[in-house]
Formats: structure tokens, C-alpha cells, sequence
């Protein structure tokens, strides 16, 4: 499966890599294996959707009166499940002047878009994590590449003048940038006015060197990285240091510019999924400020370690938990003292097929004892090697 540069990287021509899935035999596709716009629905619930008990966590928030600003190469209202979603009235374009922030030519931030705040429909089993949410479209990238570390800036500036109380950024810059950078200035004044900024970690982690990517890795942003179906890091996220957690960011599934949905990964699309998070937070504790926001989704993510590490960060973001385990409002994550510091291995939520883990332990249990003992013995160091290999080819 070929890894999305989805993260568009500022001053360079946004790439949008196909991506080899079991669905693609029914999406429209050009001769290059691209989705095209329109596509036809996908019927079927995605996975990233499928480990969140959604009415559980709608029980809580979905999302209402929250604004999130989606800084990237356009919104496109025309697609049915963003129609409702998606406020032209203070959506602006940086390109063209003219513009509401709805001509989305290369169909990127239709996709993240959708997976915060797409509303129901009928035929297809894809929705927002945030279906109440209000989308802020904002075009400060095309496909040919016009968005710039200052242009960008501008767009964070102007979606806080805007109401945005979330900001999603799922582009990083060519190169370096310190804390007096006008893109670092526009940042914490997003932070100072009470606005999470949610950022994509980038998609060059797959060489296994660490390095900072920005606007992700200036403090105070939430930065996220990807993350699959077992819960374990994308091969393609980056690491490091400065990631938050990690989410959903291998098949996503979302909305594109006209109507439909395709199949796309990177980390620009495991972003808007913990963005989704924080606008349902803000939505139920309305006096809680950005810091606690990000602190709340980084204390409850799903861990392998005790605490932080610069893989995953704190965790694969759990919805429902961030939701329900919110008595009181915390200003920072601390590490988990019940959690062995092996790094028990998390499993994904609701998408065992055939025997569950239960099921086939008893089903080990009733073999001779000594052919069990010998049988476990293999699967646990196996398991240990498979972990420690994946560890090391993901990681530096």
C-alpha cells in the first residue's frame, strides 16, 4: 500500500498518492488509479469509525455550536454531506479574493472536512465524528502549490477573527521554523485567544529518522500522528518528540468535492479525526480552556507505555473515553501508574472476525497441559518478537 504525502507540504505541489484498498473496485478512478470527482458512496461503516461506539459518544456531544477552521486547499459545499455543514458566510480564500473557501480543485480538504463534521445520509455507512460541527472553510493551498508558511499565518489569524474555537492544519512546512516566525506568532495567538490547533505530524516517518515538523511541533499545538488498524504507528508517521497521540489515518474513508466519498491515508487524515474530538469536547464543557481540551484527549488516548513516547505520543485517541472519563478538567496529561512499563499491546474495539480473544484462549485451554504449556510459551515470545520487530523497522 503506497503511503499518501497527504500532509501537503507548504510551497511544494500537494500529492495525493493513490491508495491500493478493497473498496477501489467500486470509486471512480482515472487511468492513474486517482479518484475522480464525483465518486459513488461506500456503503460500508469504515474501521476508523468501527472502534467508536458512536452512540455513546454522541450521547455526550456531537458537536453544536463549535467552529472548526479547515485550513487547507478548500472545503467543497456540493458534496450532500458537507452541504449543511460547511458556513460559506465566513469561510475566505487566500488565493483568490474573491472566493468563500469552497473551490476545492484538489479534493484534500473536502477529505478532512468530512471525517469532522459530515452529516448522515442515506447509502453509505460513513459520517463525521462531529456530524453537529460547523465547518470554517478556508483555501490557502492549491494544487499547484501557492500556500507558504506566511500565507498560512494569515489563515490562522483570520480564522480566530472568524470564531473558529478549533483550528485543523493538515500541511507542514519545507523546512525549520523558530519560535519568532511569523507562522510561530500566529500559532500562539490562535492559543492565546482559546483556540486548539490541531496539526498533522507529516508523513516522512518512514525512513525511521526523527525530526520536527511545524507548524505540528510548535508548543501548544496538538500534534498527531497515524496510526492503523492495530493501533500501532503508521510506518509512514512521523515520530518524534513532539507528537501528541496518534489516530486513525490508514483507509480513511471521507467526502470529496461534488459528492460521494474515496479512500485516501497520511496524517493529514488522522488530524481532522482528533480535531472531530476536540470540537465535542467543546461543545460539552464549554468552560474548559484549549490547554485542558488537549490535555483531556491526550490523558485518555489508548497506551502501549506508561506515558509519553515519540511514536504514537500519549496514546491512540479514544472518542468515547475523552468523552465519559471527565469529571474535571485536567491542565496536563500524566503517565498511567496502572500500566506495566512492557507496554501491554492495545487491540482495536469491535472488529474481531470469527473467534473473539476470549473465545480461542478457551479454546487453547482444553489442549493437553503440556502441549498448551509448550504452545504458549511460542505465542508469547513470538508476540514479543513480532512487537520488538515492528518497533524497529517503525522507529529510530
Amino acid at each position: 500500500m503506497a503511503a499518501s504525502t497527504a500532509a501537503c507540504t507548504l510551497a511544494l505541489t500537494p500529492c495525493l498518492v493513490p491508495v491500493e484498498h478493497p473498496v477501489r473496485a467500486h470509486l471512480a478512478l482515472d487511468d492513474n488509479g486517482e479518484c475522480t470527482f464525483p465518486a459513488q458512496p461506500i456503503a460500508s461503516v469504515p474501521w476508523s469509525l468501527q472502534r467508536v461506539m458512536l452512540d455513546q459518544l454522541w450521547q455526550n456531544s456531537r458537536g453544536k455550536g463549535v467552529g472548526v477552521a479547515v485550513i487547507d486547499t478548500g472545503v467543497d459545499a456540493r458534496n450532500p454531506q458537507l452541504k449543511d455543514a460547511v458556513d460559506k458566510h465566513d469561510g475566505f480564500d487566500l488565493i483568490d479574493n474573491k472566493g468563500d473557501g469552497t473551490n476545492d480543485t484538489v479534493g484534500h480538504g473536502t477529505k478532512v472536512a468530512g471525517i469532522i463534521a459530515a452529516r448522515p445520509a442515506a447509502g453509505t455507512g460513513f459520517v463525521g465524528l462531529a456530524p453537529q460541527a460547523t465547518i470554517l472553510p478556508v483555501r490557502q493551498n492549491d494544487d499547484q502549490g501557492k500556500g507558504t508558511a506566511a500565507t498560512l499565518a494569515e489563515a490562522i489569524r483570520k480564522s480566530v477573527a472568524a470564531g473558529a474555537k478549533v483550528i485543523n492544519i493538515s500541511q507542514d512546512t519545507t523546512g525549520v521554523l523558530g519560535p519568532d516566525s511569523q507562522l510561530a506568532q500566529a500559532v500562539q495567538y490562535a492559543l492565546d485567544q482559546d483556540v486548539v490547533v490541531v496539526a498533522a505530524a507529516g508523513n516522512n516517518g518512514s525512513g525511521g529518522q526523527q525530526h520536527s515538523t511545524y507548524p505540528a511541533a510548535f508548543k501548544g499545538v496538538l500534534a498527531v500522528g497515524a496510526s492503523d488498524r492495530n493501533n500501532e504507528r503508521a510506518d509512514f508517521s512521523q515520530s518524534g518528540p513532539f507528537v501528541g497521540v496518534a489516530a486513525p489515518g490508514v483507509g480513511m474513508v471521507s467526502t470529496v468535492p461534488i459528492g460521494g466519498q474515496c479512500v485516501d491515508e497520511g496524517t493529514s487524515f488522522a488530524a481532522p479525526y482528533v480535531a472531530a474530538v476536540a470540537a465535542l469536547i467543546r461543545a460539552k464543557h464549554h468552560d474548559w480552556h484549549e490547554q485542558q481540551v488537549v490535555a483531556q484527549i491526550e490523558q485518555t488516548a489508548e497506551r502501549v507505555d506508561p506515558g509519553h513516547n515519540n511514536f504514537i505520543g500519549w496514546g491512540v485517541v479514544d472518542p468515547v473515553r475523552a468523552l465519559t472519563d471527565d469529571a474535571k478538567p485536567i491542565d496536563q496529561p500524566a503517565p498511567d501508574k496502572g500500566l506495566s512499563k512492557s507496554g501491554a499491546r492495545i487491540q482495536p474495539a469491535a472488529l474481531t472476525l470469527g473467534e473473539t480473544p476470549q473465545q480461542r484462549a478457551e479454546r487453547t485451554a482444553t489442549y493437553a497441559l503440556g502441549g498448551a504449556a509448550l504452545l504458549v510459551a511460542v505465542i508469547a515470545g513470538g508476540a514479543v518478537v513480532v512487537r520488538d520487530a515492528r518497533r524497529r523497522r517503525t522507529t529510530t
